[in-house]
C-alpha cells in the first residue's frame, strides 16, 4: 500500500496494490483480532497512536479500510485511520 501525505498531513490519495477480499472474514485473521477493542476504540479525546501502529503491520490494512468506508464505520480506528480522517478521505473523494 502506498500513501501520500501533504506537507500539512492529510491524506491526498490512497493506492492499494493487494487484493482485498470481499467478505468480513478476514477480520479473524487481522492483528486487531489478537489485540482487543480498546486501542481502537479509546474514550474519546485519548490516543490512537497504539492502534495505527498495530494497523501499520498488518497485512490487511487494505481491507479493513474499505470495510470501513463501505459500511461506513463511524468510530474507532479502522484500516490505520481515525474517524476524522477517513470522513476527510470520503469527503476528498466523494
Amino acid at each position: 500500500m502506498i500513501e501520500r501525505f501533504s506537507p500539512i498531513g492529510k491524506i491526498l490519495a490512497m493506492h492499494l496494490d493487494t487484493i482485498t477480499p470481499a467478505d468480513p472474514t478476514w477480520q479473524a485473521q487481522a492483528l486487531c483480532a489478537q489485540t482487543g477493542p480498546d486501542f481502537f476504540f479509546p474514550e474519546p479525546g485519548s490516543s490512537v497512536r497504539e492502534a495505527k501502529r498495530i494497523c501499520g503491520m498488518c497485512e490487511l490494512r487494505p481491507a479493513c479500510l474499505e470495510y470501513a468506508l463501505a459500511n461506513d464505520e463511524r468510530f474507532g480506528v479502522w484500516g490505520g485511520l481515525s474517524e476524522k480522517e477517513r470522513l476527510a478521505l470520503r469527503r476528498t473523494s466523494g
